[in-house]
């Protein structure tokens, strides 16, 4: 993947201008990461905003496609010193992931801009264990009305400007279509944007446990 150099620079400061990861991110985060366990694949690990979150996990594979978001999650990683995270340059339309090699999977802000989002997430029902989990905070398109379409109108701008984000994804719908039962789900408004935060099972498993 090429990357986007001047997106990655500007990433972590506009977070923290924006409130987004202070005033936002930072609030979920030790629910998603934070709980996650055993065998845990991050998607799109971006600058490592989780990285300092996964304590309870026994080993942490926490992948990135962009080479300049991937270098500074390295340099977040070096500064962390934790020994049981191990980054990899791969994206999560194409997990190299034997199936069913993960407890848990990890996704925050990233089907946004994921360039093949039901692909991704059929590999992360791939690579999840039966009874694996899938734990995410992704920012939606507005359920209806003219804020959707207002959502609609600007994504190709926002898209080019965004490093290839779309705030008009559906991807909760996606996730459900996935082959995945949401266990649990809270909608939540931050600067206007609509955000899921929740804990999705493989249906399969859901049936069993039912």
């Amino acid at each position: 993947m090429k990357g986007h150099k001047w997106f990655a620079a500007l990433f972590d400061p506009l977070n923290r201008i924006t409130g987004m990861e202070t005033k936002f991110l930072a609030k979920y985060r030790p629910n998603i990461a934070g709980e996650a366990t055993g065998q845990v694949l991050e998607l799109g690990a971006g600058t490592g905003a989780n990285l300092p979150y996964f304590s309870k996990a026994d080993k942490v594979i926490a992948t990135e496609p962009d080479p300049y978001m991937l270098e500074r999650a390295r340099q977040h990683l070096a500064e962390l010193g934790a020994d049981n995270i191990e980054l990899r340059q791969c994206p999560a339309e194409d997990l190299p992931f034997p199936d069913a090699s993960f407890d848990s999977a990890v996704s925050t802000m990233v089907f946004c801009s994921v360039s093949a989002p039901n692909k991704a997430l059929t590999e992360i029902r791939r690579v999840l264990k039966p009874r694996g989990t899938f734990r995410f905070i992704e920012h939606v398109r507005p359920e209806g009305g003219l804020k959707a379409r207002v959502f609609d109108a600007i994504t190709p701008i926002w898209s080019w400007f965004g490093a290839g984000c779309h705030p008009n994804r559906r991807t909760l719908e996606s996730i459900e279509q996935a082959g995945f039962e949401v266990e649990k789900l809270e909608r939540v408004i931050h600067s206007g944007m609509p955000v899921i935060i929740g804990l999705a099972v493989p249906l399969d498993s859901a049936k069993k446990d039912s």
